[in-house]
């Protein structure tokens, strides 16, 4: 045996090797907008192994043509997602806007179709301004005032008006604006609103008057008509100071005859039920017999007013229904070949054709359309997916697990094929919001994870997720907010009893309030993680109510609590990771961006920061072209490729 000298010696050159060797191995230069701290050079050969799991290009459907039988859709050929047009079903996608940031919500001038209005922010900072697009000439005309938040335009039946809200006026309240696109000029102010939930629904037929939802919170919203000549306001759905509980109003629009509201409502249910509200007499009637266990989370009236599709969210995975709107009688619908989730509905001028989105585990979002009369359905558009064949991607597993307060909690596993033996890493993938749930949709570059590194992924639906019922929604509000972190201790506690699953090499994730998630279960739970991503999330619930965007304050704080309040203030600090990071073992990636309007880039900065005073690996990765979440493809590339880098480094060995 060499003496101990010699012994370490010998290590000491191995190891001297192998940092010269990974120093000589190439690697991903890191672009002028991006900043790395604590994050190593990322090795080309990652980026080439990984590279087919970024190409895949999903498509949504934006609008109809309203005199020819062709789709506007939003997909990406570069960079960003832009404005493109499909002809007929499977045609060629021809761009139609060209702009570094991405571009959303376009939708036609009702009428002739000349012209487009579209929504663009700019750096990922969510300010959306207004654009006309004239198809004739390809010019571009801001609309709106270049500074402030504007929402979606929403189009009068004759097309001469959109209504949309705006905040230039406080910054903080949406108030309404009603405009003829042609002629920015008229633009003009309707109704001053307080608070920044009001979303314009629908136009009445007549166009006398504009329906609006205000949303005080997730479990709290009302709806309004504005006459559009006056401003003045009227409440459709007065607060009741006897109900047992407060009622939400969700998606709504003018029956055809302007004499009543097709509209979404938990109210007297759990769960959000198709319902009919006449005007005249303001009696809501429930469309559907009895007690429903799922939400209705989207509606689609025809523009003739004959149709009315529908969706409902049954355990996340979507069902399409249609009915006549005289009889409300429900006619047959598209079968899908797979469950998945449906989006985006839009009927077609003549109100034969829905056309709506489709994604599942094993195709991104495409453009479907489904004829009433002939009950065909047409696919418009077909995803690419970097080549890779999607038929042998993951199909999820529905599980659930009870948490501390025996309730069951449910979410999707999705398990590496059968090549990989032994028990797999897992990786918990914690969504954001909180009020929003994971859905089996198309998981694109986390099925690299999966597919080529092994791992298993489960995304949970914790307390305080969307689509389970009202009472659900509300269980993480205020000082319940440790609550869902103890349903990842259960989730954790069920993993350790799966055969297939190795406890030992967890690495939790999320994205937003998933981000804040994460980082609250590396404070909580830290012997019972690996290693940890958060992306864009919360470190302290009192500094982020501070600093969040104003338009936006007042709605998160019915969820969070209310920081100006010195009893809540206290119990937020205490629940705060960056005041607990001492107690942070798994090393930590964070990702933000530095535009982002809902989580401000201090949340990040100030969680580095005191990692770093701690003996915690910690690496930052901020884009100052982004906001929240990384939108354009370089760079979700290059978060994608150090995220690898991260898990071989801490997860996979």
């Amino acid at each position: 045996m060499p003496p101990l000298n010699a012994r370490f010696f010998v290590s000491l050159l191995a190891a001297l090797a192998a940092v010269a060797a990974r120093a000589a191995e190439p690697a991903l230069p890191v672009a002028e907008n991006l900043f790395v701290d604590g994050v190593p050079p990322v090795p080309v050969a990652i980026a080439e192994a990984a590279a087919p799991y970024t190409d895949a290009r999903p498509a949504t459907l934006s609008d109809w043509h309203p005199t020819r039988r062709e789709a506007l859709i939003n997909t990406r050929f570069g960079n960003t997602n832009q404005v493109h047009l499909v002809k007929s079903p499977g045609g060629a996608r021809t761009q139609m806007t060209f702009f570094a940031d991405p571009v959303s919500n376009a939708s036609y001038e009702p009428a002739k179709g000349d012209f487009l209005v579209f929504s663009k922010g700019s750096g990922g900072n969510e300010f959306f301004q207004l654009y006309r697009l004239d198809l004739a000439t390809g010019k571009v005309t801001l609309l709106t005032d270049g500074k402030s938040r504007n929402s979606p335009a929403r189009w009068s039946p004759s097309g001469k008006f959109i209504a949309y809200h705006s905040t230039r006026r406080t910054k903080a309240d949406t108030d309404l604006y009603v405009m003829n696109p042609l002629d920015p000029k008229t633009d003009r102010l309707l109704a001053e609103n307080q608070g920044g939930g009001w979303v314009v629904e629908d136009w009445s037929p007549d166009e006398r008057k504009v329906l609006v939802v205000e949303e005080i919170s997730i479990n709290e919203s009302y709806l309004w008509l504005f006459d559009v000549a006056s401003g003045e306001r009227t409440a459709l759905t007065p607060a009741d100071p006897n109900a047992k509980s407060k009622v939400a109003y969700g998606a709504a629009r003018f029956a055809k005859d302007g004499r009543g509201v097709f509209v979404t409502t938990d109210k007297d249910s759990e769960c959000q039920r198709l319902a009919y509200l006449d005007l005249a007499t303001k009696k809501l009637t429930m469309l559907g017999a009895g007690e429903v266990k799922w939400d209705v989370d989207g509606i689609a009236l025809s523009k003739d007013g004959r149709f009315l599709a529908f969706t409902t969210n049954e355990d996340g995975v979507s069902a399409l229904r249609i009915i006549e709107t005289k009889t409300f009688r429900e006619i047959p619908g598209p079968k899908f070949p797979s469950y998945g989730v449906v989006s985006g509905m839009h009927w077609t001028a003549d109100g034969r054709e829905l056309g709506f989105n489709f994604t599942s585990a094993r195709s991104p979002n495409d453009v479907y359309s489904f004829n009433v009369t002939s009950q065909t359905m047409e696919r418009w558009t077909e995803a690419e997916t970097g080549g890779l064949n999607a038929k042998a991607f993951p199909e999820p597993e529905l599980i659930r697990w009870p948490t501390f307060d025996q309730r069951d909690i449910s979410g999707f596993l999705y398990l590496p094929p059968e090549r990989f033996r032994g028990k797999r890493p897992v990786i918990i993938n914690i969504h954001g919001g909180p009020e929003a749930q994971f859905r089996p949709g198309f998981l694109a570059r986390t099925n690299y994870s999966i597919n080529e590194l092994g791992c298993a992924v489960i995304f949970p639906n914790v307390r305080g997720s969307s689509g389970y019922g009202k009472t659900f929604l509300t269980l993480d509000n205020g000082k319940l907010r440790e609550d869902s972190y103890k349903d990842i201790a259960a989730l954790l506690d069920w993993i350790k009893a799966q055969p297939q699953l190795d406890a030992s090499r967890v690495m939790v994730t999320g994205g937003s309030y998933g981000g804040h998630m994460t980082l609250a279960v590396a404070t909580f739970y830290p012997e019972r993680i690996r290693c940890a991503v958060s992306v864009v999330g919360i470190s302290n619930l009192v500094t982020f109510l501070k600093n969040t965007e104003s338009y936006r304050r007042d709605l998160r704080r019915v969820e969070y609590g209310d920081e100006r309040n010195p009893e809540m203030a206290e119990f937020l600090e205490r629940i705060a990771p960056m005041n607990l990071a001492e107690k942070i073992r798994a090393p930590m990636f964070i990702v933000q961006g530095r535009n982002d309007p809902r989580v401000p880039y201090t949340e990040a900065e100030q969680m580095v920061n005191t990692l770093k005073s701690t003996s915690t690996p910690v690496w930052y990765l901020l884009a100052k072209d982004e906001g929240h979440g990384f939108q354009k493809k370089a760079n979700a590339d290059f978060q994608f490729f150090s995220t690898i880098l991260f898990m071989h480094r801490y997860l996979l060995n």
